[in-house]
């Protein structure tokens, strides 16, 4: 081997021995006739010295730059006194260099690395091998290292088995958009990439395999933000034999061994909260258990009020007036308010309303708002005693469709929540359970909520008759206001996979022409099933405190699904596409 040690590994035990070291000049610095350079690697830094009693070597140390590779040889020795960097693991020591060997040099990189400035994106795409040579972008990668190693320990000493499953496979409908590939051996016909591996699990578990995990590839052409990727990774589990309880028990226990073993947290416990509570409470069904403001329902006192903004949706059964209480917030400036105004637009809501508590004692004339006006007093009351107002604080009000309603209102709660920094712990674990097995379109039809293959908690014959009102057997694990995972225990039985498809208006062709494999599996013994699958990226993401899970990605892609480095995707040229039979159509030109 080239080297000895790592950068980082150096410390006072290593005193008075000789090293070899391989890496990139992080930094150089001329000293008085001394020359410093620091040395980086994949685990840290370590500070060598030439001095000029060695003048071949000397004379080297004076000709390399940033971003050179070099081997060098030396003697670990302590620093002097005043030295020493308690920020570097390796501070406490520095390197004598005896012999230095250049390996490659390189040109001055598009940033500098060494005093990282706010490059934009598109650069540190564009340069992403060089970009992950940052100490803190090499910390991030590590960690998910560790991260994956947490999880495959935990699962494999639990007894389940790592099983890879097709990524050319064919399209099914799981609520995105597939990419396709197409086939030469079969003319008109397209493979599809997975959006997940779970119709393969399900099989594994009809095959009797019983504790299944995989940590899976996954793709879905589909807009783009924060926390989204065209290709993303799944910690994919499924179980055989198991109830819900069972299987969030072991998954909780995984994430909680994680956070110990990795970040030494431990993770408060996670309480179990209905969908519809985390509706009505928070406005999402992820809510953020660290902030401590709450939305609540105020229309039974704003259905009469000669006010259509707020009577209109008060009376209509699909709409919602909620109020968000803010404490202390009676101080904030009008420009803060139109801020928010804005912020909410965002999320479909036509303006936001609020009352000033300046002075409870004095009713309506302690009351700041334009809205007041327009409710009596008792109604007033009775509002701010429900929400629990005092004097100086602040009442937001939504009111439109309930689901405009909530996600303006519950984004406005986080919102709030990180700017009049609110946040009541680090972190806050939770289950969301109960959810509705579908969810109504714009059209009437229905939609699963997660995706056709949960089993709901009633009879195939409840569920067609009131399938509105059918809650699924689904599970989702919070942390912080982000999903982490979800689940579901799964249909095993073919009656209810049919009643579940025609409910869906998939008709009984389309279903055996796009699962009758499925179906066929259910019908030859299929056992009582279940699984939950986690996001990696977005886990990482929260782990480490990272802002976009593009940064804890080793080669992600921009916001328009594009890699900037390798210029992906990219045009084919006519003998590869005869091929595949396929024939691009002519572009407009433009004029």
């Amino acid at each position: 081997m080239m080297r000895t040690h790592y950068c980082g590994q150096l410390n006072e035990t290593l005193a008075d021995q000789e090293v070899t070291l391989c890496g990139w000049v992080h930094r150089r610095r001329d000293h008085g006739g001394v020359i410093f350079l620091d040395i980086r690697d994949r685990e840290g830094l370590a500070q060598v010295v030439f001095d000029p009693d060695r003048e071949e070597t000397f004379a080297l140390a004076d000709r390399v730059r940033s971003e050179y590779v070099v081997k060098v040889r030396g003697k670990v020795r302590p620093r002097p006194a005043g030295a020493v960097n308690p920020n570097m693991a390796s501070g406490a020591i520095e390197v004598l260099g005896y012999e230095l060997e250049v390996l490659n040099q390189a040109e001055t990189p598009p940033f500098p690395l060494d005093e990282y400035s706010d490059v934009g994106e598109e650069t540190r795409l564009r340069y992403r091998f060089i970009d992950l040579r940052r100490p803190e972008m090499a910390a991030k990668l590590k960690l998910r290292s560790r991260i994956t190693s947490s999880i495959r320990r935990y699962l494999d000493d639990n007894g389940f088995l790592d099983v890879e499953t097709p990524i050319l496979t064919r399209a099914t409908p799981e609520g995105a958009r597939d990419y396709l590939v197409p086939s030469r051996t079969h003319p008109g016909s397209f493979f599809a990439l997975p959006q997940s591996p779970q119709l393969f699990k399900q099989l594994l578990m009809v095959a009797g395999f019983d504790r299944y995990y995989q940590i899976a590839k996954c793709f879905r052409d589909e807009d783009l933000r924060a926390d989204r990727q065209p290709e993303f990774t799944q910690i994919d589990i499924e179980t055989s034999f198991l109830d819900e309880s069972d299987i969030m028990g072991l998954t909780e226990g995984m994430i909680r061994g994680l956070f110990k073993e990795v970040l030494d947290v431990d993770l408060a416990d996670f309480p179990h909260m209905p969908y519809d509570e985390a509706m009505r409470r928070y406005g999402s069904d992820k809510p953020d258990l660290r902030i401590p403001l709450e939305l609540v329902d105020v229309a039974d006192q704003l259905t009469d009020v000669d006010f259509k903004v707020f009577s209109g949706p008060a009376s209509d059964p699909k709409g919602r007036v909620a109020a968000l209480r803010v404490p202390g917030g009676a101080s904030m400036a009008r420009k803060q308010i139109d801020d928010y105004t804005r912020f909410v637009g965002i999320y479909g809501a036509k303006g936001l309303a609020y009352i000033k508590v300046n002075e409870r004692a004095k009713g309506v004339e302690g009351l700041q708002s334009p809205i007041v006006k327009f409710i009596p007093e008792d109604n007033l009351n009775v509002i701010l005693d429900r929400v629990g107002a005092v004097d100086g604080d602040i009442v937001f009000f939504g009111a439109d469709k309930a689901k405009i309603v909530s996600e303006a209102l519950g984004a406005l709660r986080i919102k709030l929540g990180h700017d009049l920094d609110l946040l009541t712990c680090e972190w806050a674990p939770l289950w969301v359970v109960d959810f509705p097995m579908f969810e109504e379109n714009d059209d009437g039809s229905l939609s699963a909520l997660h995706h056709p293959f949960t089993a709901p908690k009633c009879t195939p014959e409840e569920l067609q008759a009131n399938p509105q009102a059918a809650l699924s057997r689904a599970y989702d694990m919070v942390l912080n206001g982000t999903e982490l995972g979800g689940g579901s225990i799964r249909i095993h039985r073919k009656e209810m996979q049919q009643a579940v498809f025609d409910i869906l208006g998939i008709s009984a062709e389309e279903q055996q022409e796009k699962f009758g494999f499925l179906l066929d599996a259910l019908k030859y013994g299929a056992p009582p099933h279940g699984g939950l699958a986690f996001g990696l990226d977005r886990l990482v993401m929260l782990m480490t405190g990272a802002s976009s899970i593009r940064e804890v990605i080793a080669f992600p892609k921009t916001q328009s699904a594009a890699c900037v480095m390798t210029q992906a995707p990219g045009a084919v040229d006519a003998k590869a596409l005869r091929e595949l039979n396929i024939r691009l159509r002519e572009q407009p030109k433009v004029e």
